[in-house]
Parts: C-alpha cells; sequence; structure tokens
C-alpha cells in the first residue's frame, strides 16, 4: 500500500513538472518572439532611413523634393523651441475635442442601445458623416466659427466619436444572453444590467475605439489648423510650406506621426492597467 502512495506521489510531482517545464518554455518562446517582432521592426526601419539617406545623397531625387534624414534631423532641432509651442497648442485642441468625442459617443452609443428606434435612426446618420471629406468640411467650419479654436474642436469631434460610438455597441451587442437572462430571473433592473453587465464587457472594445481616435484626434487637428488658424502644427505646416522648406515639412510631418504614436501608446497602457485579466503579456512578468 505503501509502495502504491509513493508510486502515485512520484507520478504527480513528474506531471507537474512536466506541467511547469512546459509552461516556463511556452512564456520564454513568447518572450523570444516578441523580442525577434520588435527587432525586425527596428531592422526595418533603419535599413528605411539608409536607403533614404543615399538616395538623397547621391542626387537621384533632389534634395529640395525629398531631404535626407540627417537634414530633417538638423531642421527638427533648429526649429524645436517653435515646434514646442504649436505642439501645445495642438495637443490642447486635440484633448479638448477628444473629451468632448468621447462624452458624445458614450451618450449616442447609450442610447442606440436602449432604444432600437434610436439606433435605426441614428445609425445611417453616423455612417452618412463618416462619408462626407473631412476637408470639404473644415472650412465650412472656419466659415462658420472663425478662425479660432472652436471650429479645429468641432472638427476632432467629428473625427474622434464614431470609433468611440461603434466600439461601445459592439461591447454592448457581446454580451451573453445568458448573463442578461440570468440577472433578470434575479430581479435586476435595467440600470443594473448595464451598470454590472453591458458595461464592463465593452471596456475593451471602448479601449479599441480610443486607440483609433487618439490618432483621429491629432490628424483632424493638424488638418483644421492647416485650412485656417493662428497657431498649431497645421499652421506651421502650411507656412514652411509656402516657403518650399521641405525639410522642416517633414520634420514636423514625423513629429506628427511620432505624438499620434505616444498616445496611442499611453492609450494600450492604461488599458493594460485597467483590465489586467485581459493582458496577454501579463504572464511574461512572472517568468
Amino acid at each position: 500500500m505503501k509502495e502504491r502512495c509513493c508510486e502515485l506521489n512520484n507520478r504527480q510531482i513528474k506531471d507537474t513538472s512536466k506541467m511547469e517545464t512546459a509552461i516556463f518554455h511556452e512564456r520564454i518562446t513568447s518572450l523570444f518572439g516578441m523580442v525577434k517582432d520588435k527587432v525586425s521592426a527596428y531592422v526595418i526601419i533603419a535599413g528605411f532611413l539608409i536607403f533614404w539617406q543615399i538616395m538623397s545623397s547621391v542626387g537621384i531625387i533632389p534634395k529640395f523634393m525629398l531631404p535626407s534624414p540627417v537634414e530633417v534631423l538638423k531642421a527638427f532641432a533648429d526649429d524645436f523651441p517653435l515646434l514646442l509651442s504649436n505642439t501645445q497648442f495642438t495637443l490642447v485642441e486635440a484633448f479638448l475635442g477628444l473629451s468632448l468625442g468621447i462624452a458624445i459617443g458614450f451618450a449616442v452609443a447609450i442610447i442606440m442601445e436602449r432604444y432600437e428606434f434610436a439606433y435605426k435612426s441614428i445609425y445611417p446618420v453616423l455612417v452618412i458623416t463618416q462619408t462626407v471629406p473631412t476637408v470639404a468640411i473644415a472650412p465650412l467650419l472656419v466659415l462658420w466659427f472663425g478662425y479660432g479654436m472652436l471650429p479645429k474642436i468641432v472638427l476632432i469631434v467629428l473625427y474622434s466619436f464614431f470609433p468611440i460610438t461603434i466600439g461601445l455597441l459592439d461591447g454592448f451587442k457581446s454580451v451573453d444572453k445568458d448573463t442578461l437572462n440570468l440577472m433578470k430571473t434575479m430581479g435586476a433592473t435595467p440600470f443594473q444590467n448595464f451598470i454590472h453587465v453591458k458595461l464592463p464587457s465593452s471596456i475593451g472594445y471602448f479601449f479599441a475605439g480610443l486607440r483609433i481616435s487618439v490618432s483621429y484626434s491629432i490628424i483632424g487637428a493638424v488638418v483644421a489648423e492647416w485650412l485656417g488658424g493662428f497657431k498649431g502644427l497645421g499652421v506651421y505646416m502650411t507656412r514652411v510650406r509656402k516657403s518650399f522648406s521641405y525639410d522642416k515639412m517633414f520634420a514636423v510631418i514625423f513629429l506628427v506621426s511620432f505624438i499620434s504614436l505616444v498616445l496611442m501608446y499611453l492609450v494600450k497602457k492604461l488599458q493594460e492597467k485597467t483590465m489586467p485579466w485581459d493582458n496577454k503579456n501579463l504572464s511574461l512578468i512572472h517568468i
């Protein structure tokens, strides 16, 4: 009997050891895969910059049309104080417009989810608003609201609220029907269903829409400033374009792209803090 118990214990220990080894191996493989992907991306970017520098240096493409990365970096350093002040103004516009876009997106999504008539009435309008070119709307907004901050904020709201609304609607519809039926049998009110079931289920969809909206907010601010304004990265782009300073033009283009990537990264980190159970890379921390 004792020998049988010892044999079972040894077998359980071996099975546990194999399982831990498999888990460890899977984590190591995932970690190396992530590192490999990042290194590959950096290598591609570095190769592109080197190719660009060579093309510009040998004169295949005239420098006034395509300045080299070194010239773009020099232009960025020379105009850094001016770029910084314009960036601050653009970020303020983007933040205000994005905040309003999130609030409006939440309100519209809740109304559309709660009332079927509202969904059927509002959804086609939402789709139509996304088919109208924002470049065509921006001059009208400037004409109606002037050259101040208001037309920029309105355009950013039009840019950013749609991904939020659609993401939340998809999240609300993804709720398990059995869970809703269980809540109903327990006497839960529609408000309690929304707070305890639908809203938590839609958080991931909300962040997916938010990652798109933060990028759209910066683009919307720059486009609006491009067509009318006194300050901001869009105004700066217009001025350097008219003076044919394409090195500065490329500098501000890269700056806008960098800001968008940073904001998307911050949203991702916020999602990881808000939804730790949904973080696929969380297990790597415990290696």
